[in-house]
C-alpha cells in the first residue's frame, strides 16, 4: 500500500524539521517536500504532486490564506492548516483559509520533551492521513469577501396549516468542511431568523474561542459559547464548549461531560437526541459536511419524534460521511444541497416563532 504524500510548508527550520520527523515516523505518511514559504510550495506543487499539504499560517511573503486560494485555483489539494498561535490575526487567517478551501486547523506540535507532544503529533498524522482521502474541487482564484455580513431583512411570513407545529429551535451539526458551510448557511438565513440555533462544530479545543469570534463577525448572528442554565434566545447561535457536550433540558442549555459518542465530545448525536426529548416535533435538525457518522443516531431520534430533519446533499458536502450515515439510517426527511437548506428553513418556520422568556 502506497504512503500518503505530504508537502510541508513551514518557515521555521526547527519546526519544519520537527514536522518532517513526526510525519516520516508515521508508517502511513511520507514527506515528499518541505519548504519555507508559500511561493516555494507553489513552485514544487505540480512536480511533487502531494496527496495532502501541511500549511503554516504566518509565512514570509504570501500568507496561508493567500496560499490556500492559489493552491485551490491551480491544483486543488487537501490542506490541513497547522498553526502555533491562537491570536486574533492568526485565527482570522486560519478560519478564512477554511472558507477558501482548507479542510481542517490543527495545533502545531511542540517540542518532543513536552507532555502534549505525542498526542498532538498523533492527531496531526491521523488528520493528514484522513484528509488526504478528501476529494477537493477547483475554486476560482478570487478574493472572497471576508468582512462582516450586512443585516438581512426578516424572512417573509408563510401561511402555516393549523395542524402544523411551529418550530422552536434549530440544531446544526458540522465537522470537516463545516466552517465554510456554516458561513454560507447562516448568512443566507439572515439576521431576522426567529429561532435560537444550537451548534456543534468539531474543532480543535484551542481554536474554539477564535472560531466563535470569527463566526460572530462574519455572519448576521451573535455567536457565543453555551453557558449551562441559559435559555436560548432568537438571534443567537450557541456553540458547544470545548470537550463538553451541548444539550437541551427543560428549555435550558446543559453542557455535560458524559462519555464521547462517535469519538466526539461535543457530539452532534447527543445534541440532536436531547432536542428530540425536549422539543419533540418542534425542533429542526440540520446535519452538514463531516467525516464519520456523528449526528446520525441523534438525527434518527429527532426524525422519530416528528421533527424536520435535513442533511446536506452529496453534491455539495466536502465530506459526505455524516450526512450519508444519517441517510443510511433513514433519519433524514430531506437531503438538500447547501444552497437550498436556508430557503427550506425559512419556508419551514413560516414566520416568527415564540421568543424565549
Amino acid at each position: 500500500m502506497s504512503k500518503v504524500r505530504v508537502l510541508v510548508v513551514e518557515d521555521s527550520l526547527v519546526v519544519r524539521e520537527l514536522l518532517h520527523y513526526i510525519i516520516d515516523s508515521d508508517p502511513r505518511l511520507e514527506v515528499v517536500a518541505a519548504v519555507s514559504s508559500a511561493e516555494a510550495a507553489l513552485e514544487v506543487l505540480e512536480r511533487v504532486a502531494p496527496d495532502v499539504i501541511s500549511l503554516d499560517i504566518r509565512l514570509p511573503g504570501m500568507n496561508g490564506l493567500d496560499a490556500t486560494l492559489q493552491i485551490m485555483s491551480r491544483q486543488p489539494t487537501p490542506i490541513v492548516v497547522v498553526a502555533a498561535s491562537v491570536a486574533d490575526d492568526d485565527l482570522n487567517i486560519a478560519m478564512n483559509a477554511l472558507r477558501a478551501g482548507a479542510l481542517a486547523v490543527m495545533e502545531k506540535p511542540v517540542g518532543v520533551t513536552s507532555e502534549a507532544y505525542q498526542s498532538v503529533a498523533n492527531r496531526l498524522c491521523t488528520q493528514l492521513a484522513i484528509m488526504s482521502q478528501v476529494k477537493v474541487v477547483r475554486q476560482g482564484n478570487r478574493r472572497l469577501n471576508f468582512g462582516s455580513v450586512p443585516a438581512t431583512a426578516p424572512p417573509r411570513a408563510i401561511a402555516r396549516s393549523p395542524s402544523q407545529q411551529p418550530a422552536e429551535m434549530l440544531g446544526v451539526v458540522a465537522s470537516t468542511g463545516g466552517p465554510n458551510a456554516l458561513v454560507q448557511l447562516f448568512t443566507a438565513l439572515g439576521s431576522g431568523f426567529p429561532l435560537p440555533i444550537l451548534l456543534v462544530q468539531h474543532i480543535t479545543a484551542s481554536f474554539l474561542e477564535g472560531f466563535v469570534t470569527w463566526l460572530s463577525g462574519i455572519t448576521p448572528f451573535e455567536v457565543r459559547i453555551a453557558t449551562p442554565g441559559e435559555r436560548p434566545q432568537p438571534g443567537c447561535i450557541y456553540v458547544a464548549p470545548a470537550d463538553h457536550h451541548l444539550t437541551l433540558c427543560g428549555g435550558l442549555l446543559r453542557t455535560p461531560t458524559d462519555a464521547p459518542e462517535c469519538n466526539q465530545r461535543p457530539s452532534g448525536s447527543v445534541l440532536f437526541r436531547s432536542m428530540a426529548q425536549d422539543l419533540g416535533n418542534r425542533g429542526i435538525g440540520v446535519l452538514l459536511t463531516g467525516m464519520g457518522s456523528d449526528g446520525a443516531d441523534g438525527m434518527l431520534d429527532m426524525h422519530r419524534a416528528g421533527a424536520h430533519t435535513i442533511a446536506e446533499d452529496e453534491t455539495t458536502a466536502v465530506v459526505y460521511g455524516m450526512p450519508a450515515a444519517a441517510m443510511k439510517l433513514a433519519a433524514v426527511r430531506e437531503s438538500l444541497p447547501l444552497t437550498a437548506i436556508a430557503p427550506k428553513l425559512l419556508q419551514l418556520i413560516g414566520g416568527p416563532a415564540p421568543r424565549g422568556n
